[in-house]
């Protein structure tokens, strides 16, 4: 297939907001078109039932979990499924002749007996983990280029490895100091219904849930590592807040040298993510907020090192749904068939 035909692209998952979210950011991508959207509880029915503000833009019905079918519909693949659904599925699209992008979490860690620890499930075939490419883009772009099967970032590691990349990268801080304090809107929890994300539990609440057990910590931890080139622990506290979309990491490490500024901080991470459309630093003394970054698929990014304590902070925001998810499953896809990676992602934030 040549860089400039036009891809179909099936989305397996589609009724949960990151599959939803697809359809809506790829309905403006100039090189895709979705000839397939994919509801194994939901087969047969109207698309547009469940979301009415598509009912223009989706007019068929929603297909069954079938690879011959999809084979002989589409070209890639988008598992915006639940953790566990895409280690049965993978292999038989694979099979099929299909390309693969990965939203659940089940390609992303590269060991089997750690996935099993942190998500409760068996874990994929050792050999379809090791074909699956982890696609951070602003980090392993160059690897996910060209490739068939990628394993799309988690939203908590996305905004944090993305904050501490460059500093744990050039030895500037400790990575056995590193402290994330992440908070995260409602909708990360999905469409379904649980108590946890009942209005009534969530509404002028604000709780830290998953503390030091949250499946995102073995990702954010194998990605420092790769920057660290050793093994690196990290405290990892999730907390829930009443907002809708976003996601906010603050995170904490102490400095290597205190004789480094904020200054030298900020020139480090700007000349790190150099050419890199999607990652936004902040001047001295400017700190980023979700909303800054709403609907798009923006990482913005501040830092400041601390003279006084000798640690250095840094805030990122995203938001969960685009560049913590669907955004950045474009953004590999751009890189998969070797388009420019900004392609069909180039909109604003939307505010306030």
């Amino acid at each position: 297939m040549s860089s400039s035909s036009l891809v179909r692209a099936a989305i397996i998952g589609s009724t949960g907001y990151g599959g939803v979210e697809l359809i809506r950011l790829l309905a403006a991508h100039p090189r895709v078109t979705v000839t397939s959207v994919v509801s194994s509880s939901n087969a047969g029915e109207p698309f547009a039932a469940g979301y009415p503000h598509l009912t223009e833009i989706r007019t068929d019905t929603l297909d069954a979990v079938d690879p011959a079918l999809i084979a002989g519909k589409a070209d890639v693949v988008f598992f915006a499924t639940p953790h566990g659904v895409s280690t049965k599925l993978a292999g038989d699209f694979l099979a099929a002749g299909l390309k693969i992008i990965d939203l659940s979490g089940d390609f992303r860690l590269k060991s089997r007996e750690t996935y099993a620890q942190w998500y409760k499930k068996e874990a994929p075939a050792q050999a379809e983990l090791d074909r699956a490419v982890y696609g951070m883009c602003e980090l392993f772009g160059d690897e996910a280029a060209g490739q068939d099967f990628i394993s799309n970032p988690g939203c908590f590691p996305t905004a944090t490895t993305l904050g501490l990349y460059p500093a744990v990268k050039a030895g500037w801080i400790d990575p056995d100091t590193i402290i994330v304090d992440a908070k995260t809107g409602v909708s990360g929890a999905g469409r379904g219904l649980n108590i946890s994300s009942h209005y009534a539990e969530v509404n002028e609440n604000f709780k830290a849930y998953k503390i030091h057990q949250h499946q995102h910590t073995p990702e954010i931890e194998q990605v420092l590592a790769r920057a660290a080139g050793r093994p690196v622990t990290t405290s990892f506290t999730t907390h829930l807040v009443p907002m809708t979309r976003g996601i906010m990491s603050t995170m904490y490490a102490s400095l290597t040298d205190r004789g480094r500024t904020t200054a030298d901080f900020v020139e480090l991470y700007r000349q790190f993510y150099e050419g890199r459309k999607f990652v936004r630093v902040r001047q001295a003394g400017t700190w980023p907020a979700t909303k800054e970054v709403y609907g798009s698929n923006y990482c913005d990014i501040g830092v400041l090192a601390d003279e006084r304590t000798g640690r250095l902070t840094v805030v990122s925001v995203i938001d969960n749904l685009v560049k913590g998810a669907s955004g950045q499953a474009i953004q590999n896809l751009n890189l998969m068939m070797g388009w420019e990676e900004t392609l069909g992602l180039e909109f604003v934030p939307v505010y306030p």
